[in-house]
């Protein structure tokens, strides 16, 4: 009863705050790093090949420990594993900025590698305890807002760690760089130790959730829904990848843009991204259609890279028509780009919610473990059919593998169905049934 006198609905945008902030901070490393890569080669004289290995390090971290972070989650609950994980990430980026950082000595790259890969390991624990607590303490209708607006905030910690470390890197070095990121993830710490809970239960509800599983056996690991929802996520995310890492180098080299033109097309989808992932959210709250809008936004996809494949290979085939051919595939790789990345909330939401409350911080691991393993193979993979086939290639491969998506995806159902919609985390509905 305790939780029950201390908090009320309003409290849940606070821990949907926790959840973003803690997401974001993250992200800032993740993606804040990477961007300090000029600094990052001359200030612990990397080739590129070694900084593409010691960058990378992070990302697989991420990408191995997120569903082991999942299982802890839900085995302890979201806060103990949230508190951990932020306090923890703290202490490795500050021990980074006293014994990593090039100052008097050069650490060599294994040092630094070292330092990425124990970011990312512990890290990964903040995905699946943000998330478990998000779907607790929003009840359906309201759930596919929330976690788009906590998916956005990865984008956006990029964004922030994109913005602000590179300056830090060049003025104040690499000590700073990663002193900031620990005082960040010190101070979002702080928060969830005085926000996050546990939602309040009424007795009956609770009663229930701590009964024992009358099928244990639909785990996160024998749940085909779940294994089709991670596999259509790691399919989806590809032409993500590829248009978030190879745009500046398609629009300069295919599209003969100018840094500024470059900068401005690459925001512009970015922000496109950012407003439809939350826009998402609310509509498929309000028509109760994620799975369907998952499969319509992967053939939507599918249909742009598609055609963007096409007008590149028409521009190499005939020249006369190759420049209303690159102008149109510009837009189009934006307008993809957008697309490519609008799904994400909506697609973490119906993991959590096929998976119910006593497997969501799995079920969130395991996409997330899949989305990493993608973002860490594609930069490896695209450069090599770049070779072999050209652009056309490259974006054929993003369109089949947003094609591939689309029939990976569960079958829609009514909008009735699903654990977590029958569950006892929907706290304020139960509430109000049995008050009347």
């Amino acid at each position: 009863m305790g939780n029950e006198l201390r908090f009320g609905p309003s409290h849940r945008w606070r821990v949907l705050g926790v959840g973003v902030a803690a997401n974001g901070a993250v992200a800032a490393a993740f993606a804040g790093i990477p961007a300090t890569a000029v600094f990052v080669r001359s200030g612990y004289q990397l080739s590129n090949a070694t900084f593409g290995w010691v960058i990378g390090a992070m990302g697989l971290g991420l990408a191995v420990s997120e569903l082991p972070w999942g299982l802890m989650t839900d085995w302890l609950g979201d806060r103990k594993v949230l508190l951990a994980g932020l306090s923890l990430t703290g202490v490795v980026l500050g021990l980074m900025a006293l014994f990593v950082a090039p100052t008097a000595g050069i650490p060599t790259a294994s040092f630094l590698a070292a330092g990425l890969l124990l970011v990312g390991i512990i890290g990964g624990s903040v995905n699946g305890s943000s998330g478990r607590a998000v779907m607790a303490w929003f009840q359906e209708g309201e759930r596919g807002f929330a976690m788009s607006l906590r998916q956005m905030s990865v984008p956006a910690g990029g964004a922030v760690g994109a913005l602000i470390l590179p300056a830090l890197a060049r003025y104040l070095g690499f000590g700073a760089v990663y002193g900031v990121l620990a005082i960040l993830c010190f101070a979002v710490a702080a928060f969830a130790w005085i926000w996050l809970h546990e939602p309040p239960m009424p007795p009956a509800v609770a009663s229930r959730q701590s009964e024992p599983e009358p099928n244990p056996a639909r785990g996160v690991l024998s749940n085909g829904q779940i294994w089709r929802t991670v596999c259509g996520l790691g399919a989806l995310c590809v032409p993500q990848v590829v248009a978030v890492t190879f745009a500046a180098v398609f629009l300069n080299d295919i599209g003969h843009l100018g840094t500024a033109a470059i900068s401005a097309s690459i925001v512009t989808f970015q922000l496109g991204a950012a407003f439809t992932r939350v826009w998402s959210g609310r509509f498929t709250d309000r028509h109760r259609n994620r799975r369907s809008f998952l499969r319509a936004c992967a053939r939507a996809t599918a249909a742009i890279f598609g055609s963007l494949a096409l007008l590149v290979a028409l521009a190499s085939v005939a020249p006369g028509y190759a420049g209303p051919a690159i102008a149109v595939a510009v837009v189009l790789m934006i307008i993809g780009s957008t697309a490519a990345s609008t799904w994400h909330g909506i697609a973490y939401t119906e993991l959590a919610t096929i998976a119910g409350m006593k497997h969501v911080g799995a079920a969130l691991g395991l996409g997330n473990t899949f989305a990493f393993s993608t973002y860490f193979l594609t930069p490896l993979v695209i450069p090599l059919v770049l070779d072999v086939s050209a652009w056309q290639g490259v974006w054929f491969i993003a369109a089949a593998a947003a094609l591939v998506a689309s029939f990976l995806f569960p079958t829609p159902t009514s909008p009735d169905t699903g654990v977590f919609r029958r569950g006892p985390v929907t706290v304020w509905q139960q509430s109000t049934r049995n008050n009347s």
